[in-house]
């Protein structure tokens, strides 16, 4: 994963949870569940780009050994 992935990623996610805590805050549950929903996003996106990193790790694995 890319360190501008996981900057993105890790923004989006605590965005989500600064509109979770206002919207509760306020009593504004809409704006809680868009914030919620926000940091699911980010998660999601997070294990999408681990399983591309380890499913990248496996391909130069065996193209390696390929090679010998």
């Amino acid at each position: 994963m890319s360190l501008s992935d996981k900057i993105g990623n890790k923004a989006e996610e605590l965005g989500g949870k600064a509109k979770e805590v206002t919207g509760e805050t306020v009593g504004d549950e809409r704006l809680a569940d868009e914030g919620r929903a926000d940091q699911a996003k980010a998660a999601l996106k997070d294990g999408v780009e681990k399983v591309k990193d380890a499913v990248g790790g496996i391909v130069d694995d065996v193209a390696k050994h390929l090679k010998k």
